[in-house]
């Protein structure tokens, strides 16, 4: 078959998925923005940057995907007319509009979309916070538009596609009928317990396995990833363990929600928030940094906190179980799909500092304790979300399943 992927920051979630597929004698090719310079597993085209959009208010979201989308249609009208290329199957992520037109252009085509996320105003993430929460009409209407992209998205899709059993409860029921819950899986093979790792900080200290390490990771710190509650659950555990080294990793940028303010992060406002309490020799940011780096704080931590907001579930806590850490995680709907309790992790709600506080301090005394968490962890990961045994087989079927009807 031929088979077109389209995603923005390809590869994305298709990482292994697209060079598998290559490998099975399809021709593959994908198609992303001109600015994605990532390198790519199979040959890639890239399509001009949208023009700005004049719409402003609630319908400059729908503008600018539909922008977005006639941008794609046309580069893809292209790819026909001049390369020949009729996909037989069409495999995009709905989430910028990339795909809200492809079926104009590929009647014929089997179409498929990466189903994320579908928004609400209510009962998700937008009114979860009481500190940030947008409640107000005017932010529950620019919410409510955002579903319009991803809408067309799936409904001219033949079938959808959703990592996970609850990001997959968030969309229409009438999509769910075609909805296939795989998630883009785990290599535990690379991503494994290692008692050689070493992360080296950067005042040169080197931090190894048993050492007492508590370790953070976010794309962006954010609340939406609950830093401000991290953050502030810090000063009573750099008290009670005066030997913990703490870990953060993530930019300052906006990946989700609202920004913290002209000229200001989320971080540098809670740093401000807590002042004096949080001790700068003992919390290292480390910014974004190389998966390498990330995979040897993952071997070398004690203690990972991960919480979200009821919305997209990180790589970074799947990836933190496989290396065999302790994964303290919030009681929010992603998180508790994948963590027991007391079975393979340990869950806090969400806004208990305190709980945070005690939960990070006792994990951090009593390491031995926890072994077996950390075993039922990985093997959690690779009985339910390894790449090679569980996941990638399951995605290859999904596409070539679809493809045939």
């Amino acid at each position: 078959m031929k088979i077109l992927f389209v995603h923005q920051n390809f590869p994305g979630q298709f990482l292994h998925l697209a060079p598998a597929l290559a490998a099975r004698g399809h021709e593959v090719l994908a198609l992303t923005a001109e600015a994605n310079q990532r390198p790519s597993p199979v040959p890639v085209m890239r399509y001009r940057t949208p023009p700005e959009v004049a719409v402003q208010g609630i319908a400059r979201s729908y503008a600018e995907a539909a922008e977005r989308g006639a941008t794609v249609a046309r580069a893809c009208a292209q790819l026909s007319e001049t390369r020949g290329f009729v996909p037989d199957v069409v495999f995009g992520h709905g989430g910028w509009g990339e795909t809200m037109y492809l079926r104009e252009v590929w009647p014929e085509a089997r179409h498929l979309t990466y189903a994320e996320f579908y928004y609400r105003s209510r009962g998700l993430d937008t009114d979860f916070d009481p500190e940030f929460r947008r409640t107000g009409l005017g932010s529950r209407l620019g919410v409510a538009s955002r579903k319009a992209h991803l809408l067309m998205a799936l409904e001219d899709a033949d079938a959808a596609l959703a990592p996970t059993a609850w990001q997959a409860s968030t969309l229409p029921d009438h999509v769910r009928a075609k909805t296939t819950v795989i998630h883009d899986g785990i290599d535990t093979d690379r991503v494994r317990p290692d008692p050689a790792a070493r992360l080296e900080l950067p005042g040169g200290r080197v931090l190894k396995p048993g050492d007492e390490v508590v370790s953070f990771v976010s794309r962006n710190l954010e609340p939406y990833r609950g830093i401000h509650v991290f953050l502030r659950a810090l000063p009573a555990v750099l008290e009670a363990r005066p030997e913990a080294e703490v870990v953060i990793v993530g930019g300052e940028g906006q990946s989700y929600g609202p920004a913290p303010g002209p000229g200001q992060s989320w971080k540098r406002r809670f740093l401000d928030e807590l002042g004096p309490r949080i001790d700068p020799a003992r919390v290292h940011f480390l910014g974004q940094v190389p998966y390498r780096q990330f995979l040897a704080l993952m071997q070398v931590t004690r203690v990972h906190a991960y919480l979200s907001y009821p919305f997209v579930l990180s790589w970074s806590m799947l990836e933190a179980m496989s290396a065999g850490a302790l994964v303290v995680g919030s009681r929010t709907p992603p998180v508790v799909e994948v963590i027991r309790d007391g079975g393979n992790g340990l869950l806090v709600e969400f806004f208990d500092v305190a709980g945070w506080s005690r939960a990070l301090i006792s994990a951090l005394a009593d390491p031995a304790r926890d072994a077996g968490l950390r075993a039922a962890a990985r093997q959690t990961i690779i009985e339910g979300y390894d790449l090679k045994s569980v996941c990638l087989p399951r995605l290859i079927a999904f596409v070539e399943g679809r493809a045939q009807g």
